[in-house]
């Protein structure tokens, strides 16, 4: 059973994202408070669940969170300011958009930079308490949850670009470097939705010579 939070007394949001490791797409982060002491014995990190558990445990936890939110940044923003701190602005998006206000904040992984509540809600920034725990999709409901939102919008967001794009195989792959994505991209160029700075073809360069369809 993961635990139902890690502060004691305070409300506590878990945060994870999806789509760190892909050449194409935007990356999604969710943020999800759940009740105290809220218990699921289903819930578990995304990657150890089917697509179809997945799916159903979202309407669950859509349904039994007190508050939940998904945060997005787009490749053109991930090629600015670089995949890390894209992830950590796609969790502080989800953050700004949750109905109940957290006051401490869990993180799956080892990197989060501090987050303040929205000016438009305190005219002080407030930094909130926040602690990174590698593998806490594993451990923390909250941080579950958080995996299973953004894992799920995301492939959903993926499913809908591959009906435009059916030759990069992202149906499947998502837009993770698989051989079959990176066979794509050497005979037909990268898309608008490619991420420029990454290692397109695994060769160790950037791919900055292919034509946008």
């Amino acid at each position: 059973m993961l635990a139902s939070h890690y502060y004691e007394g305070k409300i506590e949001a878990g945060c994870d994202e999806a789509g760190r490791g892909c050449l194409a797409g935007s990356v999604y982060a969710a943020a999800v408070i759940f009740p105290p002491d809220y218990q699921n014995e289903e819930l578990n990190d995304s990657k150890q669940l089917t697509d179809k558990r997945r799916k159903q445990l979202r309407e669950i936890i859509e349904r039994d969170a007190v508050a939940w939110a998904v945060g997005i940044v787009t490749p053109d923003e991930i090629d600015r300011i670089n995949i890390l701190n894209a992830s950590i602005l796609a969790m502080h998006r989800a953050l700004d958009q949750l109905k109940v206000r957290p006051e401490a904040i869990i993180v799956d992984g080892n990197r989060f930079k501090p987050y303040h509540e929205p000016l438009t809600l305190n005219p002080e920034p407030i930094i909130l308490p926040h602690t990174t725990i590698v593998k806490g999709d594993g451990k923390y409901l909250s941080i579950a949850a958080a995996s299973i939102l953004a894992k799920t919008y995301r492939d959903d967001y993926m499913d809908a670009l591959a009906k435009d794009y059916p030759q990069y195989d992202w149906l499947s792959n998502k837009g993770y470097p698989t051989k079959k994505h990176r066979e794509a991209i050497r005979q037909y160029g990268i898309t608008p939705f490619h991420r420029k700075t990454f290692n397109m073809l695994g060769d160790g360069q950037l791919s900055f010579d292919f034509q946008e369809e």
